[in-house]
């Protein structure tokens, strides 16, 4: 069996061999940005694992290495070591498998390993794969790394940032941060969360850390970036990046600030928007009609739809036409529900949470954060103020403006400059040289 491999530097195998996670740590800690410690199980041995459920010989070495280079031991009473276990796919699938936290002994994190593999054939992650069109066969590789905490005092706090606006393609950092919270909480959406702006107020020094982060890792890949974070004690820590990744408006408006950012060339801006992200981005606006309540856009689009309760409810109604998915908040258990749907509402969450990422990553338009929604599921209705809306009524989300509206509701598209722009690019690229 291949042996673990340690994080660092000098790890340079593709993402099918040691997953996108593994390989965007390196390159961080290749431009000298801070990653915690730790070491990595290739795809190889996850597939070796579920096949006859071996781990590599190397695997208690590694985790010596790890308590060798953290000076803490697991299960040590005055200096304990606790590891997180990740799933790291060849492409990104997030929150589709299982995570494992605060690890504190060889045992558990043996058993969180195989947990973790194991997470790769469940129904969520199948459902997943199937609907982007990923392979079955390629296994997920895991992260073990020594843990840092959002919780452990007033100077910590953890988040989720973009070095631009996800919904938009804005040219300035986006995210959402929790404070004596772990990250889990922001990407859940169970937790209230505040606008990244909020990290500079309380602690100031780990804001302009994560900025120039976010400049340096848009430099390297030369496209937008989305980054994973912790702040320990008013230290900064980087736990996954992601490049590119946005869809439609946002997408178009990266590629054209991008090129007259000279950053690219205006071929390669052509090359990364698909004809699909060119519909995405003319994305119609709800006009004129009362607003029903106001929640967060986190997916452009306008969506009308029947009001389904549960994920398995949308996945039902779905068969008799388009239904609108709302929720408290979702979670990978809601995969089936999210993929029927022709829109999500939620109650909490920010636009970095779980039903917002998924949403965006298929087209959907969503809103999120419209706390004046009730869902009562076991009455199969919801609430907005004093209105109570039984499941299968008609409401149209707007995931640009987070209007919620009662009914069908009438949309425009406004012409987009970006797109006006690239679309003259290509008009210019395709043109006959002249004689």
């Amino acid at each position: 069996m291949t042996p673990v491999r340690p994080l660092s530097p000098d790890l340079r195998e593709p993402p099918a061999v040691i997953g996108a996670k593994a390989h965007g740590l390196a390159v961080m800690m290749r431009l000298a940005l801070p990653v915690p410690p730790g070491f990595v199980l290739g795809t190889d041995a996850c597939r070796e694992s579920l096949r006859d459920g071996r781990l590599p010989a190397g695997f208690g070495d590694a985790l010596r290495g790890l308590e060798s280079a953290t000076g803490r031991v697991l299960g040590d009473a005055e200096r304990p070591l606790l590891v997180s276990v990740r799933s790291g796919a060849a492409v990104s699938m997030p929150g589709m498998m299982t995570t494992v936290l605060d690890v504190d002994r060889t045992s558990v994190l043996v058993d969180a390993v195989r947990t973790v593999f194991g997470s790769w054939h469940s129904p969520r992650a199948t459902t997943y794969r199937e609907i982007h069109g990923i392979p079955h066969d390629g296994g997920t590789a895991v992260i073990v790394q020594a843990m840092v905490s959002g919780h452990r005092d007033r100077h910590s706090a953890a988040g989720v940032a973009f070095s631009r606006d996800p919904r938009s393609g804005a040219p300035q950092p986006f995210g959402e941060v929790v404070f004596g919270r772990s990250g889990d909480a922001v990407v859940s959406g169970r937790a209230g969360t505040l606008p990244l702006a909020a990290l500079a107020e309380r602690i100031p020094g780990a804001a302009e850390a994560l900025a120039a982060a976010l400049d340096r890792l848009e430099r390297h890949y030369r496209d937008a970036c989305q980054v994973e974070f912790t702040v320990e004690s008013g230290r900064l820590w980087l736990l996954q990046v992601r490049p590119g990744g946005y869809t439609g408006r946002a997408a178009v408006r990266v590629a054209v600030d991008l090129a007259e950012e000279q950053l690219i060339d205006r071929d390669t801006a052509l090359d990364r928007i698909t004809p699909a992200a060119v519909r995405a981005a003319r994305v119609p606006r709800l006009t004129g009609t009362a607003v029903l309540t106001r929640g967060q856009g986190a997916s452009p689009g306008v969506a009308s739809g029947r009001i389904a309760v549960t994920a398995d409810r949308a996945a039902v109604m779905a068969a008799d036409g388009p239904v609108i998915l709302v929720r408290p908040h979702t979670s990978p258990l809601d995969m089936h529900g999210l993929a029927a749907a022709a829109g999500v509402l939620t109650v909490l969450g920010g636009p970095a949470c779980h039903a917002a990422v998924v949403a965006r990553s298929m087209g959907r338009p969503a809103v999120v954060g419209a706390g004046a929604v009730t869902v009562d599921e076991a009455a199969g209705r919801i609430r907005v103020g004093e209105r109570v809306l039984p499941e299968g009524t008609v409401i149209t989300v707007d995931g640009t403006g987070g209007e919620v509206v009662l009914g069908h509701a009438e949309a425009t598209t406004a012409e987009d400059p970006h797109l006006t722009r690239l679309l003259e690019w290509d008009r210019v690229r395709r043109a006959p040289p002249r004689s």
